[in-house]
């Protein structure tokens, strides 16, 4: 289940607002120690735990949720047993590496178990111990990764918990019906403290993967929302019959990089790094290859997040250039590395299995070879499990491709999701296999600094490090996303994570008069983190 409809059944600490920035839900307020290593959340008495009956319909309400449910909920995220992929998000708090990383049979497990630092000091208060201060620390509790999970239910129901008519929930909204990548119907929770101010009490959802029968749907009238990877169809969108006032392209907080194995010759050279990062011409591969509205990237850290350097000048500066500028300095660095006209060049360019990565990928040789024509370069295509298994940090070099493609969407919105988590040298993300002390020095400190404007001072100075000096990577460019939702749907807030909460929504029902079912289409299936490296 992605973590759009997670959003509307369940509820987190905290919640980010349109700017990304956190804001009270389930805690009403939260402080932080002095140190900056203690925080502590205080929690609203008025959010249950419901049960809806699938025969009835009918709604119970089971119990509040409490501070003990929170610190299950984390607990249970950084079991090993649970294997949960985000779970290194949570690594700042202290005694979470040790246990996510535990041998459950292992004799002194329940020693490392007890030694996680989230405790429950009542029924309505949670305080989390961190190994170092973390300013950004309340948008992680934004994470479903963070959110109060029922345990009595787990326990019982264990793996099918999730399922219709054993689930409960604590948010606006529970599920009625649920079709694995079919359908999802859900409806409005009628035990929600504020029910009364939630206009929609259905949402049917369906998931088709034929966009063009999506947009038919849409000018038909059948459905009301439209979330897909439009991105690529613009072009067929006609305003006769698709309003462009009903169209919306929104920012993501996603980049498309590709990343060169620091570590493996030739790309151990810096001058290499950058003159192929140079010869990128990202404006016209995304013209006339990606299409669409994406935007050409200079910085790793994506746009609407803390601490981003997205289109700043004075970041990837050589593109302020102009592409034959570039191409002339491209070519004079690898003379100097011992190159000339790429001469001694041969390097593989993966990516994983996809047909616009692959015409991607066939566009940007193209580009490479024009500029070092002496060059060989081989395009290698890979299956996801085997890609991400061959780029791994223990995999050995000459097995791995020189140049590797990849994407990452922002966890929480602060440049430590990228900077800090991804390359930092002792990050298990880091599969550049990229080092440099003086660029780990200032990401850290910019984790630990509690003064924002500081913080943006040494993102700046980071990324600088990261991309204009050693060009660890060629960011490429920044992923949008695409909805269309007809005029008589009110109240929808789009940010740079996720479509703000259905309960929010509002019909205009004298417009709308003729459908009397509200239903939101996904045509792509989600992520069911919708975050970190995408495919």
């Amino acid at each position: 289940m992605s973590i759009f409809f997670i959003r509307q059944m369940f509820v987190g600490l905290t919640d980010l607002d349109s700017n990304g920035k956190p804001i009270p839900s389930l805690a009403t307020e939260w402080d932080v120690s002095d140190d900056g290593l203690e925080w502590t959340f205080n929690l609203r008495d008025d959010i249950y735990w419901v049960h809806r009956d699938p025969i009835t319909g009918n709604y119970k309400k089971l119990r509040p949720v409490t501070a003990a449910d929170v610190v299950y909920g984390v607990v249970r995220t950084l079991h090993p047993d649970t294997d949960s992929e985000y779970a290194y998000v949570l690594y700042i708090i202290e005694g979470a590496e040790e246990l996510n990383n535990a041998d459950p049979t292992s004799n002194d497990f329940e020693s490392i178990l007890s030694g996680i630092k989230v405790m429950a000091l009542d029924d309505k208060t949670v305080v989390f111990r961190l190994r170092a201060p973390a300013a950004y620390f309340p948008s992680i509790t934004s994470m479903p990764i963070t959110y109060p999970q029922p345990q009595e239910v787990i326990k019982e129901k264990e793996h099918n918990w999730t399922e219709v008519g054993f689930i409960v929930t604590n948010g606006a909204y529970t599920v009625q019906e649920w079709k694995p990548n079919e359908q999802i119907i859900l409806e409005k929770n009628v035990e929600w403290y504020d029910a009364d101010n939630v206009e929609i009490e259905l949402l049917s959802t369906r998931v088709v993967s034929d966009t063009a029968i999506a947009l038919k749907l849409y000018k038909d009238g059948k459905i009301d929302f439209l979330s897909s990877s439009l991105i690529y169809q613009l072009q067929i969108i006609d305003e006769d019959d698709i309003p462009k006032s009903e169209l919306y392209v929104i920012p993501k907080s996603c980049t498309e990089y590709y990343g060169f194995i620091n570590s493996k010759p030739p790309f151990d050279n810096k001058l290499l790094r950058r003159a192929f990062s140079a010869t990128i011409n990202r404006e016209l591969l995304i013209e006339n290859v990606i299409k669409g509205e994406h935007i050409p990237a200079n910085s790793f850290s994506a746009p609407g997040i803390f601490g981003s350097m997205a289109q700043n000048p004075a970041i990837g500066i050589l593109l302020t250039l102009s592409y034959s500028e570039r191409v002339t300095l491209a070519k004079s660095w690898l003379e100097e590395a011992g190159y000339p006209e790429g001469e001694g060049i041969e390097i593989v360019l993966g990516f994983n299995t996809s047909k616009m990565k692959k015409q991607v990928a066939e566009e940007v040789r193209r580009m490479w070879l024009d500029a070092f024509p002496n060059a060989t370069i081989t395009l290698k295509e890979y299956e996801w499990s085997d890609y991400i298994a061959t780029l791994k940090q223990d995999t050995p070099d000459d097995i791995k491709p020189n140049i590797y493609r990849l994407g990452w969407c922002a966890d929480y919105p602060d440049a430590n999701n990228f900077l800090n988590d991804v390359f930092h040298s002792k990050s298990k993300q880091n599969l550049a296999k990229y080092s440099n002390p003086d660029f780990d020095k200032i990401i850290e400190q910019a984790a630990s600094e509690k003064d924002s404007g500081e913080r943006m001072k040494l993102y700046f100075q980071a990324e600088a490090i990261f991309i204009n000096q050693d060009t660890a990577i060629a960011p490429i460019y920044y992923h949008t996303s695409v909805y269309l939702h007809k005029s008589w749907l009110t109240g929808v807030v789009f940010d740079q994570f996720s479509v703000d909460t259905i309960a929010k929504w509002r019909i205009n029902w004298d417009e709308k008069r003729s459908i009397g079912t509200f239903i939101s289409l996904l045509p792509h299936p989600e992520r069911p983190e919708g975050t970190g490296p995408i495919p």
